[in-house]
């Protein structure tokens, strides 16, 4: 766990090739919810949307075969 000064150790952070701002994740909340989630029309149970979020978030990472082999083992 990380001690509460290294929260302001941003310049180092960037030198390692980190993100310290939130840009990235809201960009990529906008690509993977925002764009199936939020067009015209749909509505969306939390169950229905945690589904095919989990399944967006994984074809995304490369992983969405990762889920169809976990699913025929289980």
């Amino acid at each position: 766990m990380l001690e509460i000064n290294s929260a302001w150790q941003y310049p180092k952070f960037r030198d390692q090739g980190f993100f310290v701002g939130s840009g990235v994740i809201e960009a990529g909340c906008k690509t993977i919810i925002g764009s199936r989630c939020k067009q015209s029309g749909m509505f969306w149970t939390v169950r229905g949307a945690n589904s095919i979020l989990a399944l967006r978030c994984r074809q995304f990472n490369g992983r969405f075969e990762d889920y169809w082999a976990e699913r025929r083992t289980a």
